[in-house]
């Protein structure tokens, strides 16, 4: 059986979101503006029957997630952001004085993870989706929600690339018959 609907979610605003700063295994918290904005998405998601809901383990994501009124959702160790290993508490400015036209798409991370492990999360991801058997709410980060995203429509990782995905937004995954879509995309209040 298939969801009806999957609604991601990119956690909150932080400091290092404002500062552009990499953030994947550094747990910071919500500014008070992203607690805010989570407790709104909560007032927007409230009327969904959501089968499951599904949050990353970091404090960023976990607390958007409660904020939002979803306090009893499944940690998944899989949602966690991409790992950006020596680049962490970087911003790309900074990576590229060393590195001139760095991507982490193309680039990667010095010790940090490639694409194709990110894709077998995303992967594993999608597969605990499908197997839902209603609308499921996903509350993670912003470039792995990118390459979920892309894997759900069959694009390789690299292609989420081309979705943008601003801080405490929504996107909604779904289906055209037995085709996935992406119904919406980076919709914020």
């Amino acid at each position: 059986m298939t969801p009806s609907e999957v609604v991601l979610v990119r956690h909150g605003e932080t400091a290092w979101t404002l500062s552009r700063q990499h953030t994947s295994r550094t747990d910071i918290p919500l500014t008070d503006r992203g607690t805010e904005r989570a407790a709104a998405l909560g007032r927007d998601l409230a009327d969904r029957g959501f089968v499951l809901v599904l949050t990353s383990p970091r404090r960023r994501a976990a607390d958007t997630c409660r904020a939002a009124g979803f306090a009893d959702a499944t940690v998944d160790d899989d949602l966690v952001e991409w790992d950006y290993g020596d680049y962490e508490g970087r911003t790309t400015a900074e990576i590229r004085e060393e590195r001139p036209g760095w991507t982490l798409w193309h680039d990667g991370a010095p010790g940090g993870e490639t694409a194709d492990q990110v894709t077998a999360r995303a992967d594993r991801v999608i597969g605990r989706l499908r197997a839902a058997d209603g609308d499921v709410a996903v509350f993670s980060h912003g470039h792995f929600l990118r390459v979920l995203a892309a894997r759900w429509v069959g694009l390789p990782a690299t292609d989420g690339r081309l979705f943008a995905l601003a801080p405490g937004s929504t996107s909604v995954l779904g289906w055209e018959r037995e085709q996935p879509v992406i119904r919406s995309w980076n919709v914020s209040a």
